[in-house]
């Protein structure tokens, strides 16, 4: 009755409505399909994770020395972060690739002889010249040479002051960084003036002291007392350093050279009894910028009195071991002639320090050894 009844009062026969018919095939079945399917999976995924492990270890057991650094070679390289690059040592791993001259491969190690007792040394002084431009410019060719490593000859460049770290930044290992210049004692209240000690502080190693051009310009004019003053101290604080002497033109006419010179290294020797980190830098004022330069035997002569009076007024140990630089107007085209004078141990170089060509100054060291 009951069925009839809603059959009646909603219009449809009770085996026509939805309730009362036979459930389709896959109804409660799709889920169960779908979660067997999800189990399965994590089985074969459970039993692979066995199997590699497995075989991980087995790999670490018989090969550790291969297997374990290999895979933490290849997860340090993928995971670390980049670290940013350091100029000098970029630099330096590039030169210790470089080529190492010729003269050094054929006689190996230099080492003091007959035919050359000291070691050459060659200076760039770049005087007040130069801005980033031209001095990338300039590095970028003088890193092309041969390495020096080993060779006969050390080199020094003297760029501007506020370019010393800029240079030395970019700069081939094997060459030096100078100051041109540095004040008579330590710091103070002395303003524009850099002192030894700060030099030697910021981690270079030279200064240039008593050049000509300081001890003769009206706006400088640095006497003998001044420039041993600075030598004196400048030692003291432990920086090297090229000591320049010469004679003007009138001087040289009047056969005063060997006073000049004489007047001027005595001035030095008054304050220092310890010689072994200077240079001297013979600098025919005369010849300095001028094109002009003292014939090979006319730098011979002069050096060797520089080393006769430093044999008879400091010691004969000092005048054999001291270095003497030629510093008037030498380059490319006279760099040899004058490098093979038994008593020129180098060049302070002025103008061609500027150019490619100072490369060529320096390959005059060879000509010693022949």
């Amino acid at each position: 009755f009951f069925s009839v009844t809603m059959a009646h009062y909603y219009g449809t026969p009770v085996y026509d409505m939805e309730f009362n018919k036979p459930a389709p095939w896959y109804q409660g079945r799709v889920a169960c399909f779908l979660g067997g399917c999800v189990v399965a999976a994590c089985v074969t995924m459970g039993v692979k994770s066995q199997m590699n492990t497995a075989t991980e270890n087995y790999a670490v057991t018989a090969v550790p020395s291969v297997a374990v650094p290999a895979a933490s070679a290849v997860v340090n390289r993928r995971f670390a972060q980049p670290q940013p690059l350091n100029r000098a040592e970029v630099r330096r791993a590039r030169f210790s690739n470089a080529r190492p001259s010729s003269v050094a491969l054929a006689a190996g190690e230099w080492a003091p002889s007959e035919k050359m007792p000291r070691k050459f040394i060659v200076g760039g002084n770049w005087k007040c010249n130069g801005d980033r431009a031209s001095i990338k410019s300039l590095v970028s060719s003088l890193n092309e040479g041969d390495n020096l490593a080993g060779s006969g000859v050390e080199v020094v460049v003297a760029p501007p002051m506020l370019f010393g770290d800029y240079t030395r930044g970019m700069l081939r290992p094997d060459f030096g960084v100078a100051f041109q210049n540095c004040w008579v004692g330590g710091g103070g209240a002395f303003t524009g003036e850099v002192s030894a000690d700060m030099i030697k502080d910021a981690g270079f190693d030279w200064v240039i002291l008593g050049h000509s051009e300081r001890r003769a310009l009206p706006e400088l004019m640095e006497t003998d007392e001044t420039v041993a003053t600075k030598t004196a101290y400048a030692l003291e604080a432990g920086l090297k350093v090229m000591l320049c002497i010469g004679e003007q033109l009138d001087e040289r006419q009047s056969g005063k050279t060997d006073e000049v010179n004489a007047r001027q290294l005595a001035a030095v020797a008054d304050k220092i009894t310890d010689w072994s980190n200077v240079v001297i830098a013979y600098e025919p004022v005369w010849a300095i910028g001028t094109g002009v330069v003292a014939t090979p035997e006319q730098a011979q002569e002069t050096h060797a009195n520089i080393r006769k009076w430093m044999s008879d007024n400091v010691s004969p140990e000092v005048a054999k071991e001291i270095r003497i630089m030629y510093g008037g107007s030498a380059n490319a085209g006279n760099a040899e002639a004058l490098a093979v004078q038994p008593d020129v141990d180098g060049f302070l170089v002025g103008g061609a320090s500027l150019k490619p060509e100072f490369l060529k100054v320096i390959d005059s060291w060879s000509k010693k050894l022949e």
